[in-house]
């Protein structure tokens, strides 16, 4: 008697809990490409070469476990295209007594799933994912009766559950929770050596994928010339102990820090193994506290990276099963401008942006300031369509899947949640890029300018959008300052302002 088991794309882990207390004599493996994943959105073709050969690096590390692995590739001429209907061809050849998979990370498989039951005459279990810290039922009960939900305290929660860089009294370790007033240096001014992550060959799984992908993929976004992701855990674990020795050190100075021509800085580059199952957030963040108990790097790089993994990394996906479906639909700005083309090919004259959506393009990689400050800042400060821009931040990104995804663009990035994630509004002028960053040195535009041709268009589009938005956002007090400023400025330079920001926004959506 056979037990189908269904693993997804981003279900690459051995410890799966479809798999637990399962013999594997009696168990049959179910591993599908199908076109309706690849083409919901119009994936990165890097995304999907990457997620693609992960699976098939996988099923081999399944096979050699043991396990009796049934897959299904992409260009297989009777693929039939979705979950649902690989599911019923593997009915019929294996003829299960009953299916047991676990729960995906996205409301729409979820609804796919709980439809197994009634449409196939077969026994269907859904268990939880549990590679997480935090369940769903412990974020509700936190969460209850919360006016705003903020990340910070539900972090001090899960340090509590996993004991994180607690000392023997289960107080924070050097007597602060979080230290991110340390890490927000500017690039340094001297040239240091910046650490590279590793880059894997692509071995011939891979070759194979990155035809498959360049034939049937190209009118997808981005390039598959610069592919080198690892695509098997081993690999994943080689460049997460490569981050550790050579980068983690400075990870915390330098995580706002923004230079051109350098994508990676000290980032782990590690959330794309992190976010389809090839490395476990929690050994990962023991073998970062062991680093600083150790002596090999200091606690505020030590305590900011942790909290991107058990504090942010779980926060967003509490939200995201919280809110619901409907969350995607948010628009509490009413923003409707169209998404520039120039998000998609990097020809732009604002050099930000040109080196934030070039780097995007080749690698399917941002770090997070570049995505909250850069692409998302001026998507909202311009006023662009959240939703579009929801979908931008899903397809090009090769570690964005919508339970991370959603939350961080339309709650965190474009405000469309009206708070409940963000206090304010993660909109600046030109000042910020300036100060975290080279990029402005290479523009042709004037951080400094105002107003007229050469201003930067951050500057114009940031005190528009405030104008624009004042009857939602001009009693949040952590906006006063700013709108006590806009007051006092005379109405010949309000005028200015509008008009030119006017003109640059008519430029590109005309």
């Amino acid at each position: 008697m056979t037990i189908l088991i269904p693993i997804l794309g981003d279900q690459l882990s051995l410890s799966l809990s479809a798999l637990r207390g399962v013999e594997q004599k009696r168990a049959v493996l179910l591993m599908m490409e199908v076109d309706e994943e690849t083409t919901y959105v119009r994936h990165h073709k890097a995304k999907i070469a990457f997620i693609l050969s992960a699976m098939r690096h996988h099923a081999e590390a399944l096979r050699t476990a043991g396990w009796t692995v049934d897959y299904v590739k992409l260009d297989d001429p009777d693929n039939a295209g979705s979950f649902t209907g690989e599911l019923a061809r593997a009915i019929e050849r294996h003829h299960p007594e009953r299916i047991i998979a676990t729960l995906p990370g996205e409301w729409r498989v979820r609804a796919a799933m709980e439809e197994w039951a009634d449409r196939f005459d077969v026994p269907v279990e859904l268990r939880e994912d549990d590679r997480f810290v935090c369940t769903h039922e412990e974020f509700d009960a936190w969460a209850e009766g919360r006016k705003q939900l903020r990340m910070e305290f539900f972090y001090r929660e899960m340090r509590r559950k996993t004991g994180l860089l607690l000392d023997d009294e289960g107080k924070p370790e050097g007597g602060e929770w979080n230290y991110d007033s340390e890490n927000r240096k500017p690039p340094p001014n001297e040239p240091l050596l910046i650490p590279q992550p590793l880059k894997f060959k692509p071995d011939a799984i891979t070759r194979a994928v990155l035809d498959l992908v360049a034939k049937r993929f190209g009118n997808h976004p981005g390039s598959l010339d610069h592919f080198a992701f690892a695509t098997t855990a081993e690999d994943a674990a080689r460049q997460q102990a490569h981050f550790i020795r050579h980068a983690l050190a400075k990870f915390g100075d330098y995580q706002d820090a923004m230079l051109t021509d350098q994508p990676f800085l000290w980032h782990s580059i590690l959330s794309p193994y992190l976010n389809c199952g090839l490395l476990d957030p929690l050994e990962l963040c023991r073998a970062v506290e062991k680093a600083w108990r150790d002596g090999k790097a200091p606690l505020n790089a030590t305590e900011g990276f942790i909290r991107q993994i058990i504090g942010w990394r779980e926060y967003v996906r509490g939200i995201y099963w919280r809110e619901g479906p409907d969350y995607a639909q948010r628009n509490a700005l009413n923003a409707s401008r169209p998404l520039p083309g120039f998000y998609y090919d990097g020809q732009t004259d604002m050099h930000c942006l040109k080196q934030a959506i070039g780097q995007t393009m080749d690698h399917g990689y941002a770090h997070h300031i570049q995505r909250l400050m850069i692409t998302g800042n001026f998507a909202l400060i311009a006023g662009i369509d959240p939703h579009a821009v929801h979908l931008w931040y899903l397809e090009v990104y090769a570690d964005a899947y919508e339970w991370v995804e959603l939350p961080n663009t339309l709650g965190m990035s474009q405000f469309a949640d009206g708070g409940l994630l963000a206090s304010k509004p993660y909109a600046s002028s030109g000042n910020y890029i300036n100060s975290m960053s080279d990029y402005c040195q290479h523009c042709r535009y004037d951080v400094k300018a105002k107003t007229g041709a050469k201003a930067c268009p951050f500057n114009l589009l940031y005190w528009d959008f405030l104008d624009r938005n004042e009857d939602v956002l001009g009693k949040n007090q952590r906006l006063a300052m700013p709108y006590r400023n806009w007051a006092k400025r005379a109405d010949k330079d309000k005028q200015a302002i509008r008009a030119d920001a006017e003109r640059f926004l008519d430029s590109f959506t005309r």
